[in-house]
């Protein structure tokens, strides 16, 4: 039976909440366009619950010892695992994504998110600085109410990539998932309340921009985190910084893969499907320019044409499929008007480039060749399953037209020299980068762009920077000297 409706539509200090006067949301099954939920939109007294509970909530929080909160998100990292199969069948009817990636990629990634900040909290200590007879200390202490924002493509997987650092450093946290794909942070906050956390600390409200742009502009939010768009984050920013919040921005990319003639070609090849078709290419990090160096070109597109075509596209709740719709009739408009720009502009139409046969929003895999730089398809980003190649001669050449472009969040560099691997990274615009690989986001590991593509960081020890202040305090040993 394909249902997903929740208790209600909002999670608010320790129990789930609904008010009825709020705008209608259906909920759609990408698949079919079933509707699975009906929720509503936040009002103005929900958000002010949700903030009010959260202030309250957090000083308490705080108060604890790290260790103990660690305890809590452990056993919220544990009770996902424990109901992968359920959390993996929700995230594939609210996202439409196959449930062989569901049941590996998202909810798991938020579980081990849990986890690993439940063992960091403790760590996470000041310092001493000798002064001589005086000294000085450091204390890293949380920033209060938090908000997030969440993205629709992996809503689960962002809800507990912000909830934990937050959590895990004695912040409360108010997150807005999108209203596109509301269902999964529902569930994360049942389960925080579940292993132990607060009431109060962990609330989920619904709705688009106008309740994100509320949450953002209240006076008792000391911080916004935000995945989404470049335009929606420059307007959260923007908004932000009216009440100078500390902000985490992981906006979109338009990323290189740069594929040396050296290069295992298998590996290569494969790479570049990850990071075009998985989740049907609705992925922020995605290589979507791939740059292939000539002596390889005929062989690379050659066996991608090849790989490509055996790509299984079907139901997502069938374990074989490997391949799903777009999120929505909307994106599925967008990427077809994507494909008909690159065909206008003369890139080469290699494979797939049509509207998929087993359901309204699919698209084919899709792979451009004899793309240049200055096509729309290279330099806008489509966020669905296109892949523009570009040739390229020489590492200086590549290392600029790879880096002529506004964004900076991800890139990849595949090539048999690990030398130069590693000088050709040292030269990218990018924050988040891999050498012979491509999208593996390892929680231990930071995630974040540059330039246009964001500000902060996701993820690893970094993260704690950007949900926590320094205090720093001087402590005098002897008298005063003054010359008054």
């Amino acid at each position: 039976m394909l249902t997903a409706q929740p208790t209600a539509s909002h999670f608010v200090d320790g129990r789930y909440h609904e008010d009825a006067t709020g705008a209608a949301i259906a909920v759609t099954y990408p698949h079919t366009g079933a509707v699975i939920a009906r929720l509503h939109t936040a009002t103005p007294a929900v958000i002010e619950l949700a903030l009010a509970s959260a202030a309250r909530a957090q000083v308490e929080w705080a108060a604890l010892r790290p260790v103990e909160r660690g305890r809590i998100l452990r056993r919220a990292a544990d009770l996902i695992r424990d109901r992968g199969a359920e959390l993996a069948r929700l995230e594939t009817l609210d996202t439409g994504k196959p449930i062989q990636e569901t049941e590996v990629a998202d909810w798991p990634s938020g579980a081990d998110a849990l986890e690993y900040f439940a063992g960091l909290a403790p760590t996470v200590t000041g310092e001493t600085i000798p002064l001589g007879g005086d000294f000085a200390y450091t204390l890293r202490e949380p920033l209060g109410v938090c908000v997030g924002i969440g993205a629709w493509n992996y809503p689960s997987q962002i809800a507990c990539w912000k909830a934990a650092p937050a959590l895990a450093m004695g912040n409360a946290m108010v997150f807005k998932p999108s209203e596109v794909t509301p269902l999964g942070a529902l569930k994360l906050a049942e389960i925080l309340h579940q292993a132990g956390l607060p009431a109060g600390l962990f609330n989920v409200v619904q709705g688009g921009g106008a309740v994100g742009g509320q949450l953002t502009r209240d006076p008792r939010v000391a911080k916004v985190s935000l995945t989404g768009s470049v335009p929606t984050g420059a307007r959260v920013y923007a908004a932000a910084a009216e009440g100078m919040k500390h902000v985490t921005m992981e906006l979109g990319g338009k990323s290189p893969l740069i594929v040396f003639d050296d290069a295992n070609l298998e590996d290569a090849v494969g790479a570049a499907m990850l990071g075009n078709f998985y989740s049907s290419g609705q992925v922020c990090s995605n290589g979507t320019r791939v740059f292939v160096q000539r002596g390889i070109k005929a062989r690379f597109l050659a066996r991608l044409a090849e790989r490509t075509a055996l790509i299984r596209a079907g139901d997502p709740l069938d374990r074989e499929t490997q391949f799903g719709p777009l999120v929505s009739p909307a994106q599925h408009a967008k990427v077809m008007d994507y494909i008909r720009i690159a065909q206008a502009e003369g890139a080469r139409l290699v494979c797939g480039g049509a509207a998929g046969r087993e359901g309204a929003n699919f698209v084919q895999p899709t792979v451009f060749a004899e793309v240049t730089d200055t096509m729309t398809l290279a330099r806008e980003e489509v966020f669905g399953p296109v892949m523009a190649v570009l040739d390229f001669d020489t590492e200086d050449e590549v290392i600029a037209r790879a880096n002529a472009t506004q964004f900076g969040l991800a890139a990849g560099v595949f090539t048999a020299d690990l030398a130069r691997g590693h000088r050709v990274i040292g030269r990218l615009q990018a924050g988040t980068c891999w050498i012979n690989a491509y999208n593996l986001t390892p929680v231990e590991m930071p995630f974040g762009g540059v330039k246009a593509s964001g500000l902060g960081r996701e993820n690893s020890r970094a993260a704690i920077e950007h949900y926590s202040q320094l205090k720093a305090v001087y402590v005098g040993m002897g008298p005063v000297a003054a010359p008054y």
